[in-house]
C-alpha cells in the first residue's frame, strides 16, 4: 500500500474529500516525524510503538573501492508492532479485527 492508496482508502471509509484525506494522513505523519525528532516514544495501544534507537559510531567499508569510510553516529527509526497487531497479521485465534465499516449506499 502506498501513501496514495493510504489516502484514498481514508476517503472512501471517512465519505471524506480526497484533499480531506490527504491533510490527515499528512498531519499524522508529521506528527510522528516531529514527536520522533523530539526524541519522543510515540504508542498506538493495539497497533505498535516508534521510538529512535542510538547506533554507534563505525568503521564501514566502500563496496566498490575497498576503502575505509567512517559511519558517524546516528538515530534510527525504530517500530515495534504490539502483540494485538502481530497475531492480526498471522490469523490467530482470539485476535480482534476491527470491523471494517460497511460503504453507505
Amino acid at each position: 500500500m502506498t501513501k496514495a492508496d493510504l489516502i484514498d482508502e481514508v476517503s472512501r471509509l471517512a465519505e471524506l474529500t480526497r484533499k480531506d484525506s490527504e491533510v490527515i494522513v499528512e498531519t499524522i505523519f508529521d506528527s510522528v516525524v516531529r514527536s520522533l525528532r523530539a526524541g519522543d516514544k510515540i504508542e498506538i495501544r493495539g497497533f505498535g510503538s516508534f521510538r529512535t534507537r542510538q547506533r554507534k559510531p563505525r568503521v564501514g567499508r566502500n563496496p566498490k573501492t575497498g576503502d575505509r569510510v567512517e559511519v558517524p553516529a546516528k538515530k534510527i527509526p525504530f517500530f515495534k508492532p504490539s502483540k494485538e497487531l502481530k497475531d492480526l497479521v498471522n490469523g490467530e485465534a482470539g485476535a480482534h479485527a476491527p470491523a471494517a465499516p460497511t460503504p453507505a449506499m
